[in-house]
């Protein structure tokens, strides 16, 4: 059984021209993805801390991802201290009732935040790969068949995906803001990723290759940027990262 025969992905790519001057394109792109068979097995984490109106959707969206239901480990690390935990054990509970492999992580304390929750789950982590998701954040179903094939590169370390905006068009903040977001992501991340020099995962709608992280020395919480630290460890060990 296939979980996709082909995947289409419009993005960057570099082109030279006859005197040898390489310029950026726009164009469409062919990715193969593989038979269920032959799949790797991913581990998707979601974590939330007091997320009360908007842990529902992510976990709903992860949830949804077409990627064979078999291979596809979902891990909901809660640290919250309100109504969200009650939240997020309906819906986990929803979840299991139809056969979805998916965990509600709780701690007793929250040691190292975010990076701290991101370690934990590695504990019990079975994927080859690790996708993460903060609350704010929507996958589109086709995440995954879209960015696990690039894994085919072994010096690739993780899978940065472009952000989005739900609310660009709200008030004048949100289209600056979203004004701002896109020059990192289109610009300067783009361009990166196609001349291949060093970028940075961005701490959310990424995956990692669960062994890169391991050789990098994993989460590390002494810094309030554990995904640029994490990044820059990574490099130094000769991993690279992929912009989709």
């Amino acid at each position: 059984m296939w979980f996709s025969l082909t995947v289409w992905r419009r993005g960057p790519v570099e082109r030279r021209n006859d005197t040898g001057l390489a310029t950026l394109t726009t164009e469409t792109v062919l990715l193969e993805a593989a038979p269920s068979e032959t799949a790797p097995r991913v581990t998707v984490q979601i974590p939330i801390y007091n997320e009360l109106y908007v842990s529902e959707r992510v976990i709903e969206a992860v949830c949804a991802l077409e990627y064979p239901r078999e291979l596809l480990q979902i891990q909901v690390l809660d640290d919250s201290t309100d109504a969200t935990t009650d939240i997020v054990a309906r819906v986990v509970a929803k979840a299991r009732a139809q056969q979805i492999d998916i965990v509600h992580v709780r701690r007793a304390e929250r040691d190292g935040y975010k990076a701290g929750a991101l370690r934990n789950g590695m504990l019990s982590a079975t994927g080859e790969f690790i996708a993460i998701f903060d609350a704010d954040f929507v996958p589109e179903p086709d995440f995954l068949v879209r960015t696990v094939p690039h894994f085919d590169d072994d010096s690739v370390a993780f899978v940065q995906g472009r952000w989005g905006h739900f609310n660009r068009d709200h008030s004048w903040l949100t289209r600056l803001q979203s004004l701002a977001i896109d020059g990192h992501f289109l610009v300067e991340q783009a361009c990166r990723g196609v001349r291949g020099y060093w970028f940075n995962f961005n701490g959310t709608a990424g995956i990692w290759r669960a062994t890169a992280i391991e050789d990098a020395g994993g989460w590390q919480a002494e810094t309030l940027t554990e995904d640029l630290d994490l990044s820059y460890r990574a490099h130094l060990r000769g991993w690279r990262g992929h912009f989709v």
